[in-house]
């Protein structure tokens, strides 16, 4: 049939059903949204539903504002970061030179260059998984893309390293996803104020327990926010709801709890990392909540298919070249992936 368009779509984790089983596959977070998230969706008014939603979200992006130490004008806020994440690539990509990214990195950004008819370059990772700041300096380009911390390897690459990457190619944006910096990292939000090629951005999916309500939200100049907000009204003006837009803001007001929960994930991180190296396993070292290990003793497919035989849902690349020997794990709580250790444990005898 003609004119229809032909893409590889991104690929998501699973989403099992099971009531007693440990699901650590797709990086939710491992605690439940905060209370005051939860008193603002029982006040939730429904009759305000009758109504169409904010178009400018001031009143998300004013907290959000506050709690970042930036200006309003410095924000979009959208459904997810990947809607955002989407907005920026239509939006600041447009010239005939390749946009870079890494070759092990967050799928949907090959997919959106796909979708968007954007020309890229996939830039491969050193053999220990890292990005190699040269690779980024001193080359024509339309454009880069990195997530910091990296997914899904895990690892931090050093602000200073960034800005490196920034300084470098300043007629062009830099985007820098941040999905996962509440677990660990130095927040590149400091390069705005000396940058205007950089747009930070960020979910609320990971950090804020909040991944069934899809809000995320970018940050840069005023001049970005000004072509990416024109390019969201051009197609979807009301993207965040109501409720969505109520309970973001109620999560942004309970920081202290995130920074609280955030923190012991990050502590059960470390002790499940040391807990599989013991074991003879590769763990590449993470800041974030999930970490990227190679098995020992046992391939990864194997190791995945007899979890999942245990109800313990992990990640499998098994089209993922370099990634086809490793398991990625999300961290739950401290007991589940204290039984996490014990099963594996158990089959090694």
């Amino acid at each position: 049939m003609k004119g229809l368009r032909q893409i590889k779509p991104y690929v998501a984790g699973a989403q099992p059903q099971e009531k007693k089983m440990i699901k650590i596959n797709t990086n939710e977070n491992a605690f439940p949204p905060s209370p005051g998230v939860l008193q603002a969706l029982a006040a939730f008014d429904g009759q305000s539903l009758r109504q169409y939603s904010s178009l400018e979200n001031n009143i998300l992006r004013d907290k959000l504002a506050e709690n970042l130490g930036v200006k309003r004008n410095q924000l979009i806020v959208g459904n997810g970061s990947d809607d955002i994440l989407a907005l920026a690539f239509v939006s600041f990509f447009n010239s005939d030179d390749a946009v870079l990214f890494p070759d092990i990195t967050y799928g949907f950004y090959k997919v959106w260059a796909d979708l968007f008819r954007i020309p890229f370059e996939e830039v491969p990772l050193s053999d220990e998984f890292e990005i190699v700041t040269t690779d980024y300096k001193n080359r024509v380009n339309g454009g880069i893309v990195i997530a910091n911390p990296n997914a899904p390897t895990g690892i931090f690459k050093d602000l200073s390293e960034v800005e490196a990457i920034v300084a470098a190619n300043q007629d062009v944006v830099v985007i820098i996803d941040e999905a996962y910096i509440a677990f660990g990292g130095e927040s590149a939000l400091p390069l705005l104020e000396q940058y205007d090629n950089v747009f930070i951005t960020r979910t609320f999916s990971k950090d804020a327990a909040l991944a069934g309500l899809r809000v995320g939200y970018g940050i840069g100049s005023p001049k970005l926010i000004s072509v990416i907000n024109a390019v969201k009204n051009a197609y979807n003006p009301y993207s965040v709801d109501l409720i969505a837009e109520a309970l973001a803001t109620a999560a942004v007001e309970d920081i202290h709890y995130y920074e609280r929960v955030n923190a012991e994930i990050s502590e059960t991180r470390d002790w499940f990392s040391a807990e599989l190296r013991a074991l003879g396993f590769e763990v590449l070292p993470s800041l974030t909540n999930f970490v990227l290990t190679k098995p020992a003793g046992i391939a990864a497919e194997s190791l995945f298919e007899f979890l999942q035989s245990k109800q313990i849902y992990v990640r499998y690349f098994s089209d993922k070249g370099r990634l086809s020997n490793y398991l990625r794990m999300s961290i739950g709580t401290q007991a589940e992936m204290a039984k996490v250790i014990q099963v594996i444990g158990e089959l090694f005898g």
